[in-house]
């Protein structure tokens, strides 16, 4: 840790505090989403949509990714365009199949 002072490392550490609580709290958020009487598909997208901030968390400052260059944003971007369409892709199927 040579070349940090203790108040850069205090700083530092209050950011990670902060965004663990956030983390918990938004755990908290899920839990309580789930007693909610919500259809099959508004829960699932609530529950993906909480998911989405907490995974933004975790990469932006545990990874941090909130400090990188904008190439890095635009590989995150596009891999996670990737993501969805492999999401997708079967819904594709399924609709094929019903109708």
């Amino acid at each position: 840790m040579s070349g940090h002072s203790a108040e850069e490392i205090k700083k530092e550490t209050r950011v990670y505090i902060l965004v663990f609580v956030a983390l918990a709290g938004l755990t908290l958020v899920t839990v309580g989403v789930s007693y909610l009487h919500l259809s099959f598909g508004s829960a699932v997208g609530l529950a993906m949509l909480i998911a989405s901030i907490k995974g933004s968390l975790v990469a932006a400052f545990f990874m941090h990714l909130i400090s990188e260059r904008k190439l890095i944003y635009a590989v995150l971007i596009l891999t996670m365009g990737f993501f969805l369409a492999v999401l997708l892709l079967p819904l594709g199927g399924y609709h094929d199949r019903l109708g």
